[in-house]
Order: structure tokens, then sequence, then C-alpha cells
């Protein structure tokens, strides 16, 4: 693998260039702890988890003028290729935080590539996690 052909996503769940998917997510419903989950995906998800960053634009937003978090904060790490960026603001609650923002436009890429991202990723973890084998 090149370095152009790198790909590394980090949200609260990691998406590693060989494939490995870890999500951990803190549970505070009946102090059940943290939740783990791990698995291998193939290189055809890895590329539409980088199809699905590229195409949303969010890798020419400049997120200096984000809310920045004093307390809950929401980080989304990426490298593609050579690139590696850093994109952290404040927790957003709903369209209503990103549209009073100072860069409403770009926060609102960020807001919906998350939705995006996430979607993926809780599908593959239910996908994996939830079919049992036959037999």
């Amino acid at each position: 693998m090149s370095d152009a052909d790198v790909f590394y996503m980090r949200y609260y769940f990691e998406l590693c260039p060989n494939g490995r998917l870890r999500y951990a997510n803190s549970a505070r419903y009946k102090y059940a702890g943290t939740i783990r989950k791990e698995a291998f995906v193939s290189p055809g998800v890895l590329d539409q988890a980088r199809r699905i960053i590229e195409e949303s634009g969010i890798i020419e937003v400049d997120p200096k003028s984000w809310p920045q978090a004093t307390d809950r904060k929401q980080e989304l790490e990426v490298k593609i290729g050579e690139r590696h960026m850093t994109f952290a603001c404040a927790e957003i609650g709903s369209l209503l935080d990103v549209q009073k923002s100072d860069d409403p436009e770009g926060l609102k890429n960020f807001f919906y590539l998350v939705q995006d991202l996430k979607t993926l990723v809780f599908s593959l973890v239910s996908l994996h996690f939830r079919i049992r084998p036959l037999g």
C-alpha cells in the first residue's frame, strides 16, 4: 500500500488502513460501563468511507471559526494519503446550533458527514454482531 492509498478515520470509532473497525461507547444506561466492539471490514468498505469523506467537501473546510468546546466536544480525525486533518468543535445538538455558528456552511458539512459516518459504522457493527451463522 502506497502513502497515497492510506486511509484512517477516528470519531468515537476508528477505521484503520488494515480494515480494523473499533467502536467504543461509554454507556450510562444501568451502569453498563463501556461497550467495545471490534471487527474487520473489506477494502470496499474502506473505499466507501473514504468516498463519503472526500465527497462531503470537509477537506476544504477551515474549522477555526467553529464553536470551541468548553465541556463536551466532538472530534473527527482523518488521514487520506499524506493529508492528515483534525476537525474539532463543541458538541452539536441540532441544526439550530449549526445555524447560529460563525461558519454555518462548514459546520453543516461536518454535521452531515458525521451523521453519514455514524450510520455506516452502526450498520456495520449491527450486521456483524447480530447475524448468527447457520448450523
